[in-house]
């Protein structure tokens, strides 16, 4: 006997297996995905507390696709060394060396560095040249005369560079006048000085000198799978379309 069909029921039915269907992709792909981050970079990276706006925008792109974000701390060194000897599946940046070869998959720049000169406003420095920088002091991050040679080298020969891992301590330094200027990543010096401020720390208003183009290109994150790196980059461009990218940032860079 021929039993009568309830639309409804039918119907119903229908859409759950549609939408089965199409979660079933992203539930069946999601991974784990270990990720090798610097030891401490704030705002970008805060281990103590697992987040960063560099961890934020990651694990939230993965998150779009449903990946999970684990991230594991290494010296900055060490990062690319991680990805090669297979202790991670995906790493921040490859420091200048292509892990291609170790089969990475490069995908969409999630943040990058923005280093400038700083100097205190009141002191009308100019800074367009090297040569505009004898007779000067520095203080910088670690590794920056390596990486600005033609800028530093003469500086660091005459004794006037200094490195320093502490930038909240630079960011103190020039505002009491030990050294000229600060090189630094914008956002990080801007990071600590928002720090300083809300501790009381009296702080002067600051001059920015770009001396290099920004290359985006060079802050790549690496995935050993193609998959999640394609997912990473859908998450990545939904974040910045919907605006939670910028918020990110915000809600580490806005007074």
């Amino acid at each position: 006997m021929h039993m009568p069909v309830n639309p409804m029921k039918a119907a119903s039915h229908a859409l759950f297996a549609v939408v089965a269907f199409a979660l079933a992709p992203q539930a069946l792909n999601a991974a784990e995905v270990l990720m090798a981050f610097g030891e401490k970079i704030p705002p970008f990276c805060i281990p103590e507390t697992n987040s960063g706006i560099e961890l934020e925008v990651i694990g939230e792109a993965l998150a779009y696709k449903g990946h999970k974000l684990k991230p594991v701390y290494v010296p900055f060194a060490r990062i690319p060394l991680a990805f090669k000897d297979k202790s991670v599946d995906a790493a921040m940046t490859d420091l200048g060396e292509d892990l291609r070869p170790f089969g990475g998959h490069y995908g969409d720049p999630a943040v990058f560095y923005d280093n400038v000169f700083i100097t205190l406003q009141s002191r009308n420095l100019r800074i367009e040249k090297p040569a505009d920088l004898q007779g000067l002091t520095l203080v910088s991050f670690r590794g920056a005369a390596n990486r600005y040679p033609e800028w530093l080298q003469a500086l660091k020969q005459a004794g006037g560079y200094t490195e320093l891992n502490d930038q909240a301590a630079q960011v103190k330094t020039l505002m009491r006048q030990r050294y000229d200027e600060v090189l630094s990543d914008r956002n990080i010096f801007k990071y600590f000085s928002l720090q300083l401020k809300k501790s009381g720390f009296p702080l002067e208003p600051v001059q920015e000198h770009r001396f290099t183009e920004v290359k985006p290109q060079d802050y790549r994150p690496i995935f050993r799978d193609s998959q999640v790196r394609d997912d990473f980059n859908l998450g990545l461009k939904h974040l910045k379309a919907s605006g939670r990218f910028q918020a990110i940032y915000d809600r580490y860079l806005r007074e």
